[in-house]
């Protein structure tokens, strides 16, 4: 194939106007190949990857909120142990403090009455 001002020859023929040809000089009108199927297996390996990508990061967010859960769980249990020891040991110390007060209003009577 051929150039020469706005004719071209084509496989010995001389026509006018623009090629839909590549610039290579094939003399052939272009295909669909090979090239765009592996390009297209390409295109859904890369989404079948980031899909897989995606799969992965969903389990591991799946194990992370389970995971903190069962923490929360444990958490609330613990505080709420936490705050029943609180209050009896709260109850503890008014029950002492109410004796020695007692205690030692006794023994300012005693001094007293000696």
């Amino acid at each position: 194939m051929t150039f020469t001002g706005n004719y071209r020859t084509v496989r010995g023929c001389r026509v006018q106007g623009r090629s839909k040809l590549p610039a290579m000089g094939v003399d052939r009108t272009p295909q669909p190949h090979y090239i765009e199927s592996m390009s297209k297996n390409t295109e859904s390996s890369i989404i079948d990857q980031e899909i897989s990508r995606l799969e992965e990061q969903v389990e591991i967010l799946l194990h992370t909120v389970e995971r903190l859960t069962k923490e929360n769980r444990s958490l609330r249990a613990q505080q709420e142990s936490l705050s029943t020891e609180r209050a009896t040991l709260i109850e503890r110390h008014d029950l002492v403090r109410n004796r020695v007060e007692a205690i030692v209003t006794r023994l300012r009577s005693l001094e007293t009455g000696v």
